[in-house]
């Protein structure tokens, strides 16, 4: 069976360079199954489903998704993972029922994210990984929802040192600082189960990483049956770099990016972020020429410019946004945001005066900026007017040491951690910023991440 996974920026630990890597003829190999199974067991089970969790089919007539053990439920069942790094508190709360989930202590974290159903709590330690027990199987016209136990994974192999982590629905690939990358199958983590001895089960027969050759100046992203990143030869300006999943290099694009930062995964290509703008990395079209930029076997690299020269202080450095919306947002200084539209190739800036957090859903949603006021405001990206506010949402000032307050989005809610009110507000964000709930959860949220979307 396979474990399909909603795509997400993440940000870990250290590759695992080491011997041992899985050989490439393993990995050509492993992925040739994959694609067979996708093929032989369909989407079957998905028409006539009641609302409510129930058991998943066995094993041999499982959908694309369906893991051990798990439930598939009419609707997402999202959850956020929350963590207090002074204190490795670490809870998962399930919005669907409200009820606030205990989780193994994850002490000195640095940053927490997700790739919609693991998270990653990385510290000078290495790299501690979570399952949340709730993902997505998004189909395109249709998607599978899942819930299960939340487990310890424990370290991850090969974590220690990490910069970022990305997955998909295949594998989970890890860029170290020094520009190292190793690239881990899903099936093989999924084994992974720290035991209240502080054992691991199965690490001992769990494949290790493969190790991906070059030095990577960007996340090694997964997509497309690929793996795509920046690489640096030493001789210049990084350029796009793709693999394939069994590590060999493939035909990429003749594609630059000066002093690359951020990345994105949208539902038209992979964005990084660069000096000059951004570069949008799609699939070919079937001429092979792209949409209007230069190809490279099966890929084609656009360059979206800023619209005039931007100082380097200003620029968009990490992207957030909703799970499978095409519309990126960023800080741009202290006192503005970028909104990216991806489909339309165009950069807005809006000015908003102080931001903490910033975040939207996309598709003609308002941009969602959490000022130092410690409220939540609305604004619309085409005018730049301010259409919506909140009352104060947190408590105190926001922390400013890079790790405070976040806004998550998805289809329908927005939420923000008050790590002094240890609550998490939902907002209905197509109802003027309405505040539907106030959740207590028991610890300061310090970090926070949603998983199910």
């Amino acid at each position: 069976m396979v474990s399909l996974l909603v795509r997400r920026n993440v940000h870990s630990a250290a590759p695992d360079t080491g011997p041992g890597a899985l050989n490439a003829t393993a990995w050509a190999s492993a992925a040739a199954l994959t694609a067979l199974t996708l093929l032989t067991t369909g989407c079957t089970g998905q028409d006539g489903e009641t609302s409510g969790a129930k058991p998943g089919p066995p094993a041999s007539a499982a959908p694309h998704g369906y893991v051990e053990g798990a439930q598939e439920a009419a609707e997402p069942q999202p959850r956020l993972m929350l963590n207090d790094p002074g204190t490795g508190d670490t809870r998962v709360l399930d919005l669907v029922t409200g009820k606030v989930h205990r989780a193994p202590r994850s002490d000195g974290a640095t940053a927490l994210g997700t790739d919609g159903r693991f998270g990653y709590l990385h510290s000078a330690d290495g790299l501690h990984a979570l399952d949340s027990g709730a993902w997505t199987v998004d189909h395109g016209d249709h998607a599978h929802y899942y819930r299960a136990a939340i487990r310890d994974l424990g370290r991850l192999p090969g974590g220690a040192g990490a910069r970022y982590v990305r997955g998909d629905a295949a594998v989970t690939a890890v860029t170290g600082a020094d520009g190292r990358a190793s690239v881990h199958r899903r099936t093989e983590l999924e084994k992974l189960e720290k035991t209240g001895t502080g054992q691991r089960k199965n690490a001992d027969t769990a494949a290790r990483p493969l190790a991906l050759t070059g030095v990577h100046r960007a996340a090694v992203v997964p997509y497309a049956d690929h793996l795509l990143t920046l690489d640096d030869d030493g001789t210049g300006t990084p350029k796009v770099a793709v693999y394939d999943r069994a590590g060999k290099r493939a035909e990429a694009p003749d594609a630059p990016c000066a002093d690359p930062r951020g990345d994105a995964v949208t539902r038209r290509g992979v964005v990084f972020g660069c000096a000059d703008g951004a570069l949008l990395i799609q699939r070919a079209t079937k001429d092979g020429k792209g949409d209007k930029g230069g190809s490279g076997g099966g890929f084609t690299a656009v360059r979206i410019p800023y619209r005039t020269e931007v100082p380097t202080a200003e620029r968009a450095v990490s992207f957030r946004h909703r799970p499978g919306s095409d519309t990126l947002t960023a800080p741009s200084g202290d006192r503005a945001v970028w909104a990216l539209d991806v489909g339309a190739r165009t950069w807005t800036r809006v000015r908003t005066g102080p931001v903490v957090a910033v975040n939207t859903a996309g598709e003609g949603s308002p941009l969602l900026v959490l000022q130092n006021d410690g409220a939540l405001h609305g604004y619309d990206i085409a005018t730049g007017a301010r259409v919506s506010r909140t009352e104060r949402l947190l408590t105190g000032a926001p922390d400013g040491g890079g790790t405070g307050p976040v806004v998550e989005v998805d289809r329908s809610r927005a939420y923000v951690n008050d790590p002094a009110g240890s609550r998490v507000h939902e907002i209905d964000y197509n109802d003027r910023l309405r505040l539907a709930r106030t959740l207590d959860v028991g610890m300061k949220p310090v970090l926070m991440v949603e998983t199910g979307r």
